[in-house]
């Protein structure tokens, strides 16, 4: 899981969250969700955010979904450099039509291993600004029991870890059958005069091969699609055409800052 319990409480780096702490009644009873319209400045400079694999197909509208590190952890590309996302502004807005991935929309909340009873517990971020003693809707009630909000959190919650489950086999799957390759993003840039410059690596990322693929056996290709992982393979292939889109995005972005018009 992102983050563990410890006699000090939570331990552990978890995206986003500042202070991560175990939801309590009696700690929290005041504490209520501030109402935002634009309520994703926290995600403005997440620049690569956690995916599960039934988001594939939504993310994959939006931006790249690749896979990462030794775990080949599914991520949706939402910028080109640390500390940016092109999608989520600083003000909170996200731009319209963008697919907003689960691991952002289950903030505050967020479940968290506690190593001592083998159990997941629920946390909230104390540091979130969305989270404060004059906020509108109350994570308590009267009686000290979680409110309507706060249970649909939970639930919320429990539904991404069984995801991420599912999402961890998923990946189990493509590592069993050896389908994973190192790919590249690639840009090349054009002069005044639309002459193509030398070629520039964007990213180096981990991908599903299509060589590989396409030398599957029949069988396994068959079962494959019966249990519904070749729809998210390919769904996370139509992805990558994304880095197109996230380097137009980027350009236009930067000319807007230097005041230049792109045609």
């Amino acid at each position: 899981m992102e983050s563990t319990q410890t006699a000090g409480g939570i331990s552990g780096n978890v995206l986003f969250y500042v202070s991560p702490e175990p939801l309590n009644r009696e700690q929290h009873a005041k504490l209520a969700l501030v109402h935002n319209e634009k309520p994703y400045s926290f995600a403005s400079t997440g620049t690569a955010v956690p995916l599960t694999v039934t988001e594939f197909a939504p993310a994959a509208l939006s931006f790249p979904v690749i896979f990462a590190g030794e775990d080949r952890v599914p991520l949706a590309v939402m910028g080109l450099n640390n500390g940016e996302n092109l999608f989520v502004n600083a003000d909170g807005s996200i731009d319209p039509g963008v697919y907003i991935p689960a691991y952002i929309r289950r903030y505050p909340f967020v479940l968290a291993n506690d190593e001592g009873q083998d159990r997941l517990i629920v946390c909230i971020d104390k540091g979130s600004s969305l989270l404060s003693e004059t906020g509108e809707t109350k994570l308590f009630d009267e009686k000290g029991e979680p409110t309507e909000y706060t249970q649909n959190c939970i639930k919320f919650c429990d539904d991404f870890e069984a995801e991420r489950r599912r999402t961890d086999s998923f990946v189990q799957l493509l590592k069993d059958n050896d389908l994973f390759e190192l790919k590249t993003a690639t840009f090349t840039p054009t002069d005044a005069a639309g002459n193509a410059g030398e070629p520039q690596t964007v990213a180096e990322y981990y991908g599903v091969s299509e060589e590989k693929l396409n030398a599957l056996p029949v069988e396994k290709l068959r079962e494959l699609q019966t249990n519904g992982a070749l729809a998210q393979i390919y769904a996370h292939l139509v992805s990558l055409v994304g880095w197109d889109r996230l380097i137009a995005v980027a350009m236009a972005r930067q000319a807007a800052t230097a005041g230049v018009v792109i045609n």
